[in-house]
């Protein structure tokens, strides 16, 4: 049971009102009724995710690191969400297996993923070779910059989820082998 009240987008005012009915018309989660509690947030958080589908890193990648960072963290809300997320752009059952444990067989999702436990197990201190490795996998410093701000986004939501208690809205994820 969550430990914040839920916002229901059908007698939400102001901010969150606008929000849900715009916005969040068709995707009304747990998540964002969570968030809802600060308009300023969810609107904050909403613009920071829609600002990073424009940029260099494609939607596996940025579900390879949202997996990274849940399993990382534990979070059942985030391991659910991002599972149903990385099935929908494209990732294998397999594939989203594997980026939980940051050991894909694809070379180039493999360096985002190994790159995103070593900046998670450092707490952002990775060293040289770490980014030697990902520039040798094709990442420029721009996705450098985008991993590590996608990184942070969803350090947010595990965190956030884990405060709230967040009640699952997707199917649960699958439990590693």
């Amino acid at each position: 049971m969550p430990r914040l009240n839920v916002v229901d987008p059908a007698t939400a005012t102001g901010k969150a009102r606008e929000l849900f009915d715009g916005r969040l018309r068709k995707r009304q989660r747990n998540i964002y009724k969570g968030l809802a509690n600060s308009p300023a947030v969810l609107e904050a958080y909403l613009k920071f995710a829609g600002g990073l589908t424009r940029g260099l890193l494609n939607p596996l990648e940025r579900e390879v690191i949202a997996l990274g960072v849940a399993q990382a963290n534990d979070c059942d809300y985030c391991l659910a969400g991002h599972t149903a997320a990385g099935q929908m752009v494209g990732l294998t059952d397999e594939q989203i297996l594997e980026a939980r444990t940051g050991k894909l067989q694809d070379p180039e999702l493999n360096a985002i993923a190994r790159f995103v436990q070593a900046l998670h197990e450092k707490r952002g201190r990775v060293s040289d070779d770490d980014l030697t490795t990902l520039r040798q996998a094709g990442y420029s410093d721009g996705h450098v910059v985008e991993i590590v701000v996608t990184y942070a986004q969803n350090m947010f939501t595990s965190y956030f989820n884990h405060v709230n208690q967040t009640e699952l809205d997707f199917p649960p994820a699958p439990e590693l082998p």
